[in-house]
C-alpha cells in the first residue's frame, strides 16, 4: 500500500535547522503555508539536543567584541577555506537569533548583572559562546518547538524513514519513504523542500553522533544529482569520552579545564602556547594524537589510549552550575566524578564541514530544494569549524532558507503527479534491498566501514592509508549487495532501515575518502603526513563531488575571498 501526501513545503529533518526553518515559514506566512515536517525519529529526539556548550554570537560591542573580530576568527579557524561573504552574513545574523530565542523563552544562563552570559570557546578571540548551562542545544530545540506550536499549519511525520529524494524534469518532485509503525510506503510532494537532516559522523566507530545520524539527506541528494562539497573535511573534537565517544563539551575548557598527559603536563604549551586549551579543534586534536602516538597517554580499552581533561580545580559549585550535564554523564557512563577525578578523553569524530553544495541563501542547483544546518555546505566553516558556530549556523540558515522559501513559494509550480517510472523506481529500491541474497552480514560490513575510517581517515592521513581505505570502501559496497535483510516484517523493520543507512554511509565514505586522497595538502581538519603544508597555490579551492556510475567525479570551485588573504595560521 502506498500513501500519497501533499504539502506546500516539506522539511526533511527536525533538528535545530529544520525547526528554525519551520518557525520562519509559519511566522512569515502567518500560518498559511502548509508544512510537512519529516523525521526518522520522534521530533524532540533529533541529534541537535546533544549540542552542549554554546551558540556563537557577537553581543558585546562595548567590551571589545565586534562583527569583524568574529568574522576574522571564523575565517582563520577555517584555515582560509571559508567563503568570506558567507562569514560576514553569518556574524551579522547570529545575534538576532540569540535575541529571538530569548524573546521566545529560552532559559539563557545569565551573568551577575542579569545579561545573557557567554563563555570562551576554542579559536575565538572573545568569549562569545552564548550558553544555557551545558544543555544549549536541548533548550534551543525545546524553545523552537514550543514556538512552532503557536501555529497550526504543520503536520509532523515522525518515524518516517525517507529512502529517496525525487526529481522530475530537473526540479524537486517529492520524497519517498517507509512509515516505520505501519511499514507503508509513503510519497510526499510539495512545491519546496528544505533538507536539514544533519551530518555523517557515524562513518566512524568512535564518534559523538547519535546512531541515527547516517547522512541520509546528503546521500539522497548526491544520488539525485546534487554535488557534495568539501566532504574530506570531517572535524574531530578534542574531548570524546573514552570508551563511548560521548561528547564532553568544549565548554569544559571554556570554563578553565586543563588538558594533561600521563606525565601530568599541560602539553598544549608545545603546540598552541598562546591559546592553550582554547585553541581551535583541529590544532588540539593533532596535539593530542601526537602525545598519544609518542607514548605520553594512558593505556585504554580496545586500543583507545587517552589523555586527561582535568576540571577538579574548578570546584563543585562551578561544575554544578555551569557543567551539570558533564558531571552527570561522567558519573553515569564511566563512574568518575569530575569534581574529584580527571576525565578520560581522546579526539572523536564530531562534525561534517562539508555537505550539499548551496549558495549563500541555502538554495541548491535543483529548483525547489534548499538545505540548512550541517547537511549544507554554504561554506561557513571551510576546513575547520570553530566551536559554537554550528548551532548558530543552524539557526541563521534555517531562518534564511525558510525566508527564501516564503519569498518564492507563490511563484513555485505545484508538483505534478509522479510519473510511473519514478514510483516504480521507489518500489524497486525497497524491493532490491529486501530481495538481496548472500552470506554477508550488513552489521559486520558497517563495523568494517567504521574501522577502516577510524584507522585511515582520522586526525592524521596518508596517501597510502587513504588508497587502502578507498579500495576497502568499494569492496564493502560490492559485498553489501550480498547482505540480505533477514527481517521481512512490515512494522518497525529496523533491519531494513539499517540496510538503507549502510548504503548511504558507503556512498558518503567513498566521496570523503576520494576527496581526501585527491587533496594533496594539509589544511584545517585534513592533515596529510605526506603533504604536511597548506598549499594555497594549488588547493585554495572547494572540492565538488558528483555521482557517476564509476564513483564520484571530482571537480572544484573557487573560494570567495573579500577581505582577508590567507596568512600563516598560528595560535
Amino acid at each position: 500500500m502506498t500513501k500519497n501526501l501533499n504539502h506546500d513545503v516539506l522539511i526533511l529533518g527536525a533538528g535545530l535547522a529544520g525547526l528554525r526553518g519551520a518557525v520562519e515559514i509559519a511566522r512569515r506566512t502567518e500560518g498559511r503555508a502548509n508544512i510537512g515536517i519529516v523525521s526518522k525519529v520522534q521530533l524532540m529526539r533529533a541529534h541537535s539536543v546533544c549540542a552542549e556548550g554554546g551558540t556563537a554570537a557577537m553581543l558585546r560591542t562595548d567590551e571589545g567584541d565586534s562583527f569583524e573580530l568574529h568574522a576574522w576568527d571564523t575565517v582563520k579557524g577555517a584555515d582560509f577555506l571559508a567563503d568570506q561573504d558567507v562569514v560576514d552574513r553569518f556574524v551579522h545574523a547570529s545575534p538576532e537569533e540569540i535575541l529571538l530565542l530569548d524573546h521566545w523563552g529560552i532559559p539563557w544562563t545569565r551573568d551577575a548583572d542579569g545579561r545573557i552570559d557567554q563563555r570562551p570557546f576554542g579559536g575565538h578571540s572573545y568569549p562569545r559562546a552564548t550558553l544555557a548551562a551545558d544543555k544549549t542545544g536541548f533548550f534551543e530545540m525545546q524553545t523552537l518547538y514550543d514556538t512552532l506550536l503557536k501555529y497550526e499549519n504543520f503536520t509532523r511525520y515522525d518515524e518516517l524513514f525517507i529512502t529517496d529524494l525525487l526529481v522530475e524534469e530537473g526540479r524537486f518532485a517529492g520524497l519517498a519513504g517507509i512509515h516505520a509503525p505501519s511499514g507503508d510506503l509513503v510519497t510526499l510532494q510539495g512545491k519546496a523542500l528544505l533538507i536539514a537532516s544533519g551530518g555523517a559522523g557515524t562513518l566512524y566507530g568512535f564518534t559523538t553522533y547519535s546512531h541515527t545520524v547516517t547522512g541520509d539527506g546528503l546521500a539522497m541528494a548526491y544520488r539525485a544529482g546534487l554535488p557534495l562539497e568539501d566532504m574530506e573535511f570531517l572535524q574531530f573534537h578534542p574531548t570524546g569520552l573514552v570508551p563511548s565517544g560521548i561528547l564532553i563539551t568544549e565548554g569544559c575548557r571554556g570554563e578553565g579545564g586543563h588538558l594533561k598527559n600521563a606525565k601530568g603536563e599541560r602539553f598544549l604549551e608545545r603546540y598552541a602556547p598562546e591559546k592553550m586549551e582554547l585553541g581551535p579543534r583541529d590544532v588540539i586534536s593533532r596535539a593530542e594524537m601526537t602525545e598519544l602516538e609518542e607514548g605520553r597517554g594512558f593505556e585504554g580499552p580496545d586500543g583507545l589510549d587517552y589523555l586527561h581533561l582535568d576540571l577538579t580545580h574548578l570546584g563543585a559549585d562551578r561544575i554544578n552550575t555551569r557543567l551539570p550535564l558533564i558531571r552527570e554523564v561522567c558519573m553515569k557512563f564511566v563512574g568518575i566524578d569530575p569534581v574529584e577525578e580527571s576525565i578520560p578523553i581522546r579526539p572523536v569524530a564530531h562534525y561534517s564541514m562539508g555537505g550539499i553544495e548551496t549558495d549563500i541563501d541555502g538554495a541548491t542547483r535543483i529548483p525547489g530544494i534548499w538545505v540548512a544546518g550541517e547537511a549544507a555546505c554554504v561554506s561557513l566553516h571551510g576546513a575547520n569549524r570553530l566551536g559554537s558556530n554550528s548551532t548558530a549556523e543552524c539557526l541563521v540558515w534555517g531562518a534564511i532558507a525558510g525566508g527564501k522559501i516564503c519569498e518564492t513559494l507563490e511563484a513555485l509550480p505545484a508538483p505534478a503527479e509522479l510519473s510511473p517510472s519514478t514510483t516504480n523506481a521507489v518500489r524497486g529500491h525497497v524491493e532490491n534491498l529486501l530481495g538481496r541474497q548472500g552470506d554477508e552480514n550488513l552489521y559486520d560490513l558497517r563495523r568494517e566501514l567504521r574501522s577502516i575510517m577510524d584507522r585511515h581517515v582520522a586526525v592524521y592521513r596518508t596517501g597510502e592509508g587513504l588508497s587502502s581505505a578507498l579500495e576497502t570502501v568499494r569492496e564493502i559496497q560490492e559485498r553489501a549487495e550480498r547482505a540480505p535483510v533477514r527481517d521481512k516484517s512490515r512494522a518497525y523493520n529496523s533491519n531494513l532501515f539499517h540496510a538503507f543507512e549502510l548504503e548511504n554511509l558507503l556512498d558518503l565514505a567513498e566521496v570523503t575518502v576520494a576527496g581526501a586522497l585527491a587533496r594533496e595538502e594539509s589544511r584545517g581538519a585534513h592533515a596529510r603526513r605526506d603533504f604536511t603544508q597548506r598549499d594555497d597555490e594549488d588547493w585554495l579551492r572547494h572540492t565538488l563531488a558528483w555521482q557517476t556510475e564509476s564513483g564520484p567525479k571530482l571537480d572544484d570551485k573557487p573560494v570567495t575571498i573579500t577581505t582577508w588573504k590567507p596568512v600563516e595560521r598560528k595560535y
